[in-house]
């Protein structure tokens, strides 16, 4: 796994590229929650990299969200690869996020 971070507009973006697994899941909710502890309230999960995602990882998506609404920001999710897709759809997390086609269209929704 690697995550690249980016700012733009009021957004943190991490791109994110491979597998958000059990073993990577800790450190990608490190970046994450670092990115919260040091001020940040809107972020973008860019996973057009991104091509497995365990349950762990899934954790991981939910704990930020729920972070992001606690403090008003937001987590939009954008560039989903068609089988990350339909695992949000599957486990029903697609009802749970705002997921966009493009990153410019999560940038457009503020």
């Amino acid at each position: 796994m690697h995550i690249k971070k980016d700012k733009i507009e009021n957004f943190s973006v991490l791109k994110i590229k491979g597998r958000i697994d059990t073993v990577h899941s800790g450190d990608f909710e490190k970046e994450v929650n670092l990115l919260f502890d040091s001020g940040e309230k809107h972020l973008i999960f860019n996973c057009e990299g991104m091509n497995y995602i365990s349950s762990s990882g899934l954790r991981v998506f939910l704990v930020a969200q729920k972070k992001a609404k606690a403090i008003n920001g937001k987590l939009h999710l954008c560039n989903m690869q068609p089988a990350i897709q339909e695992i949000f759809r599957i486990s029903g997390f697609s009802n749970l996020f705002k997921i966009f086609a493009t990153q410019e269209e999560a940038l457009q929704n503020q």
